[in-house]
């Protein structure tokens, strides 16, 4: 019987090999067989346009603003001040997301009932949202004149155009990213540790506290990193529901849209310090998924 090494090519297997040959469009990028790659499959050479397209503004910005021209825009009291504004809001509001959605992420991962999918639609709905209709929003509901905000008006607490508005904004915008990281990470955990938790004595508190929380911190510090850097960019929500008043309500990104009417150095600053904290929160966020793979591994 004739091996098939060395059966004779036939015309089935040349037109299979042709055929072959006519979908790698980019297999002269290829060295010969045996050799090294030049520059690897099709794919990355496709992938390319669009890296250079996003690296390049990027890096011509931080090309722009030398550090003698940033370290001149922190001297500036505008820049300090929208500093200033920018992390004590996004603190506050971090902190008020993670207390508020922690117990929704919870109840996302660990329960089901009717209307679940409504509820995380509603939860993911600010992530797709234009931030105009966000800054509409709260103002039609939280104003001097809106749904809720008139009663607090007449109880003498403005909240429209004041930080308060700034942190609301900024917990609108940023709260899904926490609560959909923290339900992965609590979907994540097995229930036979639970159960085995629970046999043990521990009572609800106890089995959060000592067993939900350690094995979800990775995920918890994702989701609230990434909270906190997109309240840190928060712009549109913010400029309609809070203003844009120096010192008081302007924020980082509030204070670049001003600065290229007023000063192009402040403008400058602002955005290579959230070019530079952004491109940080999301090494961290990366770390901690990496982490969340290891464990899970």
């Amino acid at each position: 019987m004739t091996s098939p090494a060395a059966r004779p090519r036939g015309p089935r297997r040349t037109s299979e090999r042709a055929r072959i040959r006519l979908f790698q469009p980019f297999a002269f990028l290829d060295s010969p067989p045996g050799g090294r790659r030049w520059w690897g499959t099709a794919w990355r050479a496709l992938s390319l346009p669009l890296l250079v397209f996003l690296a390049l503004p990027i890096l011509g910005l931080i090309l722009r603003a030398s550090p003698a021209l940033v370290l001149e825009g922190l001297a500036q009291p505008q820049v300090r001040d929208a500093l200033q504004v920018s992390f004590q809001t996004t603190l506050t509001a971090t902190a008020l997301i993670i207390l508020s959605g922690t117990p929704i992420a919870l109840l996302l991962a660990r329960e089901s009932f009717r209307g679940k999918r409504l509820l995380e639609t509603l939860v993911d709905l600010p992530t797709v949202l234009p931030p105009s209709v966000a800054g509409v929003a709260l103002l039609i509901t939280l104003g001097r004149r809106g749904l809720i905000g008139a009663w607090f008006a007449d109880a003498g607490l403005e909240l429209a155009f004041t930080p308060t508005a700034v942190v609301l904004a900024q917990t609108f915008v940023a709260a899904p990213f926490y609560i959909r990281a923290a339900s992965l990470g609590f979907a994540a955990i097995s229930r036979e540790i639970e159960e085995a938790a629970q046999l043990d004595g521990a009572g609800s508190w106890e089995l959060f506290r000592f067993v939900i929380l350690p094995l979800s911190t990775s995920a918890l510090l994702s989701g609230a990193v990434m909270s906190w850097a997109r309240a840190l960019g928060e712009f549109g929500a913010t400029i309609l529901f809070a203003g844009n008043l120096p010192g008081r309500t302007q924020t980082m990104p509030l204070a670049i849209y001003l600065g290229f009417e007023v000063s192009l150095t402040n403008a400058l600053t602002l955005s290579v310090l959230l070019i530079g904290t952004s491109f940080m929160a999301l090494l961290i966020v990366r770390a901690a998924m990496a982490q969340m793979a290891e464990n899970g591994s």
